[in-house]
């Protein structure tokens, strides 16, 4: 990682609830102190409320807490006022991908668009999505009122939907992130309309891959096959196919198969050796190598352990070694992270716990904004594999099981 983040903070919900337990009171008890009703307090504290500032004093003042709560508070409300506002700004995303995907016959003349585009892709790798969805859209608006207020040479229509679909891409990856699929496959088909304008074959490789990574997203295995072997049928530079590939491996993985997943991912393994050309833009749209074991990582937990896991677990550690290997601006932060939390399922489904309390370290400390939607739902089954054998009952398993669930509060 580029720096060591600080440990997330408990939420305040949390922070009251541990509060209360080391005095040793019931709900009533901290009820009657501060003249809220109990069952108020339990919602609060299991983060089903979010109470107002006078309850953050009168539970401090309760609980001798010293304006610990009061910051927990303060705290916690500024990220719901953030988290608010990059909600809105999703919702506001998404109208000019409807414009597009609705009025796709409309042909306007090139503007020439700078670099802006190409340093939004690379700078996606180590930035949080919100910044870039943000600056996606603003760089998009400014696009898109060059197409409808000015007029451009015609031979260069193509170049500017070939920009236009790169920023739909951008968008896409931003929105799933964020964790709103619909809102992600809506930036995507509006990528695919801009590709088939501009005549890419890269970028319509690149979006097939894109729609099936949002459909396994939503758990649509079938779909997602769909999706990667209409764009396998494309020819086009660089690493798209490559990505292509390991993305039908993540569907047979999905879907039980073990030869399957493995036989696509040997085949990757060898169009890489042959690969003879480069992608056209870096970062987002390019695939590495560490990216390439990251994702047969992310195949292979789905399948029984065994000799699955293993390959897993030798994966995910390669795709981590090779990260941090890197420069800053070209390691994917989250991917990385998520590489850990590949690796430390897989240790877990060969039955080593310390192993996997070792790998996922990393991830438990990191600051909420980078507790993507990925990281959350690869952090759930992990969790629930504590839950089960052989880890039922283990001390160790019950521990690091109640800290995952405390991380979002």
């Amino acid at each position: 990682m580029a720096a060591s983040p600080s440990a997330a903070r408990p939420s305040f919900g949390a922070q009251l609830r541990l509060m209360r337990a080391e005095h040793a009171w019931s709900l009533r008890d901290l009820a009657g102190r501060i003249t809220y009703n109990r069952g108020y307090i339990g919602k609060v504290e299991q983060g089903e409320k979010f109470p107002d500032r006078q309850f953050a004093q009168r539970a401090d003042q309760a609980l001798g807490a010293r304006g610990t709560l009061i910051e927990a508070w303060e705290d916690e409300a500024r990220e719901r006022h953030e988290t608010e506002r990059t909600g809105r700004l999703l919702t506001a995303s998404v109208k000019d991908s409807l414009r597009l995907l609705t009025a796709v016959e409309e042909h306007h003349d090139l503007a020439e668009i700078g670099d802006g585009v190409n340093g939004l892709a690379v700078a996606y790798l180590g930035t949080s999505p919100g910044p870039m969805l943000q600056d996606a859209v603003e760089l998009r608006s400014e696009v898109l009122q060059r197409l409808r207020d000015r007029h451009y040479a015609p031979h260069e229509i193509k170049d500017l939907y070939l920009l236009l679909g790169r920023l739909q891409g951008v968008l896409a990856y931003a929105a799933l992130d964020l964790g709103s699929a619909n809102v992600a496959m809506t930036h995507a088909e509006a990528a695919w309309i801009c590709a088939e304008h501009a005549g890419d074959n890269e970028l319509r490789v690149w979006t097939r891959g894109t729609q099936s990574l949002i459909a396994r997203f939503r758990g649509d295995y079938a779909h997602a096959l769909d999706y990667v072997h209409d764009g396998l049928r494309y020819r086009a530079r660089g690493t798209g196919r490559i990505r292509l590939l390991c993305g039908v491996a993540q569907c047979h993985a999905n879907l039980g198969d073990s030869a399957g997943a493995n036989r696509s991912l040997d085949l990757a393994l060898t169009e890489r050796e042959e690969l003879s050309s480069t992608d056209s833009v870096d970062g987002l749209f390019g695939f590495s190598l560490a990216k390439q074991h990251y994702y047969a990582g992310s195949s292979l937990i789905w399948l029984a352990g065994g000799s699955d896991a293993e390959r897993a677990v030798r994966e995910a550690g390669r795709a981590i070694a090779l990260w941090e290997k890197e420069p800053s601006e070209r390691r994917s932060l989250d991917d990385e992270a998520l590489a850990h939390v590949y690796q430390a399922t897989a240790f877990l489904q060969l039955g080593d716990l310390d192993s996997a309390h070792a790998a996922i370290r990393p991830i438990l400390d990191l600051p909420r904004d980078r507790q993507i939607s990925w990281i959350k739902k690869r952090l759930d089954r992990f969790a629930a594999m504590l839950l089960a054998e052989p880890y039922r009952g283990s001390s160790a398993a019950d521990d690091l099981y109640e800290e995952i669930r405390n991380l979002g509060g």
